[in-house]
């Protein structure tokens, strides 16, 4: 029989501690290598890296085995390495590095006695070391990995796999009860035993049942790498645990890694044990047991790093190890087992048990009864009355007035009426209480007890708590129009008063619907399919945000609330330029629904009034409007203006830019994030001038100014070629690149030197017109210039499909020449009156100026960040119009792509919406409704700063 290490004949291990000069005259002794070192961190052996003397390339890892393990043991380590690197190549492992003398892998004499060393490969990459957070697509990579090692590993044998380790959870009781009463902290045993306790009773029934086989179990964060440039990792180091041992310890050791980093829970693993689950099929039996076993690994780790510290106080690794030790226990044990057992189950596709039955009679004769619908888009929402306390009793009070014997809000569907602090967004949406009001005062029959405000009825197993406004509590009499709550658990199990969506069935599963219990029936929502609904009716093109959307349905100044109730804070707006369903808005929209609405060739006064407010915002000479439906449509028709009016087909645009999807106004949309062929298949009546951006353009900071003479010299070559341009087209402030002025003094010499040549102004003011940029009502202003057209969307809607075009009454009547000019429902009358709500919202409330307030506050607070953020590489922009610029290297410019997509998912995680724009989509596109206010504002910057502090 192999000789191989048990654990519980020696429990304590000191970790080898040989000094960097013993480790480099051994080296060269047994190996023939002079050697430089760097220590690494182990909580058992010791490892280095090492590197030739005077090299910076590692030759590899330099792996000191702790002196209580065998030969064999050692050998079966690299003989597992080896068969997963021919069984998954997919897999980056190490192997044994050979040198001058062969494989470099000896027993050394050392100071501290015998010493096994070998040298593996350094295999390059970056471990998931630390408590930053894992995104989604890492979490799944680790478990990808586990699986494919694990599967790799499955008829693997060795004559040392019978080694016992104390990281083998077949042997997890055994080893809390071992350290357990070592441990001399009394509140720490309180709280690993009872964790302990709970897991075993969970685990004993299919413990018998567990497939077994050689795993690495111990594919964790810090032993996997991804390789320079990758998200997810790919690669496994450190072979050192394993051993034979259940199948389904691997999964749950990788789940128990995600478990301390930022913002991890539970269902933050849903992806790693589905990644594992497709590679190896666990069985019912490994369902009941993961969780059970994760807390146990949990316990053993606490357990394992306060004794490994108490032994080895110098030993840094495990004293570091700690906190996040005790984190994976604390997250283990923060929702009962078999809720996560039954949410596991719905995360994997597998049949759910039936929702938990009511056994006794009903508790309440109902009599007629009304539900009250408090979701996100139940009309009790509407108007913001969604934030307002009173709003459910008031609903509740009309219905028993109307003759209701009782009313509910039910448990187990959103709720979002009454919600009164909406940020930070929180997660746990999901109510799991029933809230009721009963027409006249009811008593309750059984056993009950009374403490601290609150009714508790027991029968058996079931447990049932009413709290609210009692007169006699004691009676156990229910009082009558007063708000009660009603939440049903299990002993020794009561949901928490919310939860996450993603728990929400599995809670309810388990513990049940309290509904049921007063006579009601249990009712569960269909499951939502209009995703996959929406891809297969609309066109691939027409995309949504996001790979997996929140589905949104509620807006309300500047927050979205998808159907969860989740309130979202919507910082890339534009669209809603006076917050989401303004109340003056919604009624003027909807008011003239009740009056009219047609095409615009219908006289009808809603046109003139709004024509007359929107040129009223213009310099004087700019005196004539079109209106149409959209931002594209607005720069279509604008430059169709141009060329009617001068009678030529040219067109200047700058580079870099988007001004639409129209034939027209893509063929002037030059921005590659758009259109990757933009520049090489635009037709030849387009001429572009450079993209005048000043942070990362041709000419930067004060050379900036370069960029108005060069655009000129295009515009004049094109006249002394005998094409002059009929128009040029810039945006007034480069909203596409995310919101960078244009350099001092631009745009009034383009436009001098196009009028210079007969050509036409075109200010396209879609993005950045209106307010938005705070010190300014039109960008143009900001350049102290006067374009001949001007094109504006977006903003002027409030949402509503609205654009205009603006400009002199000769130019407007050229077009003309062209035929005549109409629009079904450009300027209808719904669009007209909203249209004019929208400037009486922006005026009456001061919106612009909140733009430059709020704006000024933000911005400052974003370039603090950047002082303390290398990633940020500048902040443009002013107003509610910022730009948020990433880049890798502040010399090189080089545009953190990837990880400004990574950042505005995290964003989106943490209730922020918000999306990357410009060429590179390195630029965060900071453009909320401009009733935004100093508080939610800050919650934005809060949130970029732990993204940036904590991981994407």
């Amino acid at each position: 029989m192999t000789d191989v290490f048990d654990y519980f004949t020696q429990v304590d291990l000191p970790t080898p501690t040989l000094s960097d000069e013993e480790v480099q005259r051994l080296f060269v002794e047994m190996f023939g290598i002079e050697i430089d070192v760097q220590a690494l961190g182990s909580q058992q052996d010791q490892n280095v890296r090492v590197f030739e003397r005077g090299s910076t390339q590692p030759l590899g890892v330099l792996k000191l085995s702790n002196p209580v393990f065998s030969e064999a043991e050692i050998d079966m380590q690299d003989a597992a390495a080896t068969t997963v690197a021919q069984r998954s190549p997919q897999v980056r492992v190490p192997r044994i590095v050979h040198g001058p003398r062969g494989a470099m892998s000896a027993w050394w004499n050392s100071s501290q006695g015998p010493i096994h060393a070998r040298v593996i490969e350094n295999v390059s990459g970056r471990t998931l070391m630390g408590s930053s957070y894992l995104s989604p697509a890492v979490v799944e990579g680790l478990g990808a990995l586990s699986g494919a090692v694990s599967a790799a590993l499955a008829d693997f044998t060795h004559p040392a796999t019978s080694r016992i380790l104390q990281w083998d959870l077949r042997h997890a009781e055994r080893v809390i009860d071992t350290l357990l009463p070592l441990e001399p902290d009394a509140d720490m045993r309180g709280i690993v035993q009872r964790a302990a306790d709970t897991a075993r009773a969970a685990l004993a029934p299919v413990k018998a049942s567990l497939p077994i086989q050689t795993g690495h179990f111990d594919v964790t964060d810090d032993n996997v790498l991804r390789a320079c440039g990758a998200t997810v990792p790919d690669a496994v180091i450190d072979f050192g645990d394993t051993c034979a041992s259940w199948r389904v310890g691997d999964i749950a050791v990788t789940v128990s890694s995600v478990l301390h980093h930022d913002g991890a829970s539970p269902e933050s693993a849903f992806p790693a044990i589905r990644a594992f689950d497709r590679l190896r099929n666990l069985t019912d039996d490994e369902l009941t047991a993961l969780w059970p076993l994760v807390i146990l690994r949990g316990a053993v780790l606490v357990l394992s790093g306060r004794a490994q510290v108490r032994v080895d106080e110098e030993n840094e690794y495990a004293t570091v190890a700690l906190e996040r030790e005790f984190q994976i226990l604390e997250q283990a044990i923060s929702v009962p087992i078999p809720v996560l057992t039954a949410a596991t189950r719905t995360a994997l596709g597998r049949p759910s048990a039936p929702e938990r039955a009511w056994a006794g009679s009903s508790l309440l004769s109902p009599g007629r009864h009304v539900a009250l619908d408090t979701a996100t888009e139940s009309p009790l929402n509407d108007g913001g009355a969604w934030l307002d306390t009173t709003t459910l009793d008031q609903a509740a009070q009309h219905a028993l007035d109307a003759g209701a014997g009782i009313v509910t809000a039910p448990a187990w569907s959103a709720r979002l009426t009454g919600e009164t602090d909406p940020l930070p967004s929180a997660t746990d949406t999901i109510p799991t209480d029933l809230l009721l009001w009963l027409a006249t005062p009811t008593r309750i029959d059984g056993e009950t007890v009374v403490a601290g405000g609150t009714l508790t009825w027991r029968s058996g197993e079931e447990i049932l708590t009413i709290s609210g406004a009692f007169e006699d509590l004691a009676s156990a009499v229910l009082p009558a129009r007063a708000r009660l709550t009603l939440r049903r658990g299990i002993d020794g199990m009561m949901p928490p008063e919310r939860v996450t969506p993603a728990l929400a069935a599995a809670w309810r599963e388990v513990t049940g619907d309290p509904g049921v219990a007063i006579g009601l029936p249990s009712e569960t929502a269909a499951d939502d399919d209009s995703l996959a609904r929406r891809h297969e009716v609309l066109a691939e093109v027409q995309e949504h945000y996001y790979a997996v959307p929140p589905r949104i349905e509620r807006g309300w100044r500047e927050h979205l609330i998808d159907v969860d109730g989740r309130v979202y804070l919507d910082m890339v707006n534009n669209v809603a330029s006076v917050g989401h369903a303004h109340p003056h808005v919604v009624a003027a929209g909807s008011r003239q629904m009740h009056l009219l609405n047609t095409n615009s060739r219908f006289h009808y006064r809603a046109i003139t009034d709004y024509a007359e407010r929107i040129a009223a915002t213009l310099p004087e000479a700019l005196d004539t409007v079109f209106l149409v439906n959209s931002g594209s449509e607005a720069t279509d028709l604008a430059i169709r203006l141009a060329m009617a009016a001068t009678g030529r087909p040219d067109i200047v645009a700058m580079r870099e830019a988007y001004h639409g999807w129209t034939y027209a106004s893509d063929a002037v949309s030059t921005s590659i994030a758009d259109n990757p062929n933009a520049l090489a298949t635009r037709p030849d009546w387009v001429h572009t001038v450079d993209a005048a951006n000043s942070y990362r353009g041709k000419y930067r900071g004060a050379d900036a100014v370069n960029y108005a003479p060069e655009a000129v010299a295009v515009i004049d070559e094109l006249a002394a070629a005998g094409r002059p341009a009929g128009g040029l087209i810039t945006e007034t402030y480069f909203g596409n690149a995310g919101g960078i002025a244009l350099p001092e003094g631009y745009l009034r010499e383009v436009y001098a030197a196009i009028r210079r040549h007969g050509g036409l102004a075109i200010a396209d003011e879609v993005q950045v017109g209106y307010g938005r940029l705070g010190e300014w009502f039109w960008g143009f202003q900001q350049q102290d210039a006067v374009p001949d057209i001007v094109a504006v969307a977006k903003s002027i809607g409030g949402g509503q499909p609205l654009g205009a075009v603006i400009t002199r009454r000769e130019i407007a009547d050229r077009y003309r020449s062209g035929g005549y000019f109409f629009s079904s429902t450009g300027g209808s009358p719904v669009s007209a009156v909203i249209g004019t709500a929208v400037l009486d919202v922006i005026e009456q409330e001061g919106l612009q100026e909140n733009a430059r307030v709020v704006g000024g506050h933000l911005k400052r607070r974003l370039e603090e960040l950047g002082e303390k953020h290398d990633l940020i590489g500048t902040v443009h922009g002013s107003g509610l119009y910022l730009g948020v610029e990433f880049v890798r290297d502040h010399e090189t410019l080089e545009p953190a792509t990837a990880e400004t997509a990574a950042i505005c998912d995290r964003l989106l995680q943490l209730g922020v919406i918000m999306q990357p724009t410009g060429d590179y989509q390195n630029v965060l596109k900071v453009k909320p409704p401009l009733v935004v206010t100093r508080a939610s504002v800050d919650v934005f910057v809060d949130a970029l700063d732990r993204v940036l502090t904590t991981g994407f």
